[in-house]
């Protein structure tokens, strides 16, 4: 297997940055992360418990961090490698923060709900494409769940 020129790398880490860009906006809301807890932690029944025992204010930093990376993961960048493989961990069956497959849309969709509401260029093509580039770290996390 040959390696990817520099063109085809330029290329893979660069194809989601409307999403970092669209992420970026929305951090630009003081409220985003917190918004996105709000409409996630009342998305299903299951969810709230799991987060019981959290600290919010680390939280909010990880979700920020794992947003970015998973952009970044999407998009192929092999430097959120280890940072994903880690969060998938975390969320496996047997890691410390388990989280059930079906759960996954949940997520996603609560991520997009937020971004709608604080992304004051959101359109339904970008909706798409954070839906497309989501899908791909979520199939990850439920392989190695």
């Amino acid at each position: 297997m040959r390696a990817p020129c520099l063109a085809e790398t330029e290329t893979m880490s660069t194809s989601y940055d409307d999403l970092q860009q669209s992420f970026g906006r929305c951090l630009r809301e003081k409220n985003f992360i917190e918004r996105f807890y709000e409409i996630f932690l009342d998305s299903h029944p299951e969810i709230r418990p799991m987060f019981a025992k959290t600290d919010f204010q680390k939280q909010r930093m990880a979700l920020r961090r794992g947003i970015s990376a998973a952009i970044a993961h999407a998009a192929g960048s092999s430097l959120s490698k280890s940072t994903m493989e880690n969060m998938a961990h975390a969320h496996s069956r047997q890691g410390h923060a388990p989280v059930r497959p079906d759960l996954y849309p949940y997520w996603v969709d609560s991520l997009i709900k937020a971004i709608e509401e604080t992304d004051p260029q959101i359109t339904p093509q970008l909706i798409a494409r954070w839906r497309q580039g989501m899908q791909v770290v979520i199939d990850d996390f439920i392989r190695h769940y």
